[in-house]
């Protein structure tokens, strides 16, 4: 049963990573558009459609080598957060470089920009954070057997309380 529930944080904790890097993502590639003055105000409900198709592309491309770098935090017990920020760093590296043409002949990418690079790289790292933040610093944590628990505190002992007056002797007559 504790697997399964950790299976649902993971998925919960990727979900996260995958929006807040989509949203920086979207945010950076569009900066140049917001800060152009003479634009005017951005159209809320156009930006949530982008928002939205950024969390598809981010979660769609990154479902893969994201979930290796689980598996192996998993498996080791790494929880440390520059653990994840690397591998979420190497995630956004290998995502931008998946949709890079690679060219065989000169073993070389072609065309890469290296803004949208940096972007990318700098997306991953903040999602292995959030990652971090919701699912690993538990990592492993559900192969650890469960604590006993401690045993009850004793019953109060059979004295009478202390706020009772006491009892004077009765003699017999």
């Amino acid at each position: 049963m504790t697997l399964i529930g950790r299976l649902f944080v993971i998925l919960f904790a990727f979900l996260a990573a995958c929006l807040v890097a989509g949203m920086i993502v979207v945010g950076a590639v569009l900066f140049p558009e917001f800060s152009d003055l003479g634009a005017g105000p951005v159209d809320p409900g156009a930006l949530n459609i982008v928002l939205g198709f950024g969390f598809i592309f981010i979660s769609g491309f990154a479902l893969l080598p994201a979930m290796i770098v689980v598996a192996i935090t998993e498996a080791f017990y790494v929880r440390g957060a520059l653990t994840y920020a690397v591998g979420g760093g190497l995630v956004g590296l290998a995502c931008y470089l998946g949709l890079v043409p690679f060219d065989p002949a000169t073993l070389s990418f072609n065309g890469i920009v290296r803004r949208h690079l940096e972007i990318m790289t700098g997306a991953g790292i903040v999602a292995g954070l959030v990652y971090w933040m919701i699912a690993g610093r538990n990592a492993g944590a559900w192969r650890e057997p469960t604590r006993p628990l401690r045993p009850p505190p004793p019953l109060p002992s059979q004295t009478p309380p202390a706020s009772a007056p006491p009892q004077s002797p009765s003699s017999p007559s």
